[in-house]
């Protein structure tokens, strides 16, 4: 990536990201984020019923093959404000809610476009979710 385009890409999303909080602290994780490709953010709730035999399904399938996103839940009597990660395997048979997004971080993922998820290296406690800018 030229300096031209990750500078376009530190002001696009740091203007984004000034409806969210401080017009400064915008800018500064804007940059660590484009400097690092992706925001990654902890799943909430794997450790919850079928979530571990869900996760140690995913893991055997290609990344490739697993569709991911995030999608909010207003309706959610806990918290209206919840952002839901989802996942889809090619060719499976449904969606599964593999559990939420921690809820500080809400806020950021209206601006970014595509997530892909990852197995905690070895032990299946849990999951993250990376959402690329």
């Amino acid at each position: 990536m030229t300096n031209r385009e990750m500078k376009r890409k530190v002001m696009s999303l740091g203007n984004k990201l000034t409806r969210t909080m401080d017009r400064r602290d915008a800018f500064v994780r804007a940059w660590v984020i484009v400097k690092a490709g992706a925001l990654e953010l902890p799943v909430k709730g794997v450790s919850i019923g079928s979530h571990q035999e869900a996760l140690r399904r995913l893991a055997a399938y290609e990344p490739s093959q697993v569709r991911v996103w995030t999608a909010p839940e207003p309706e959610n009597p806990a918290d209206p404000k919840v952002v839901a990660v989802m996942v889809m395997v090619q060719g499976g048979r449904g969606i599964y809610r593999l559990g939420y997004l921690p809820k500080e971080q809400t806020a950021l993922v209206s601006v970014f476009r595509a997530a892909s998820i990852r197995v905690l290296d070895g032990d299946i406690r849990g999951t993250r979710v990376t959402l690329a800018v």
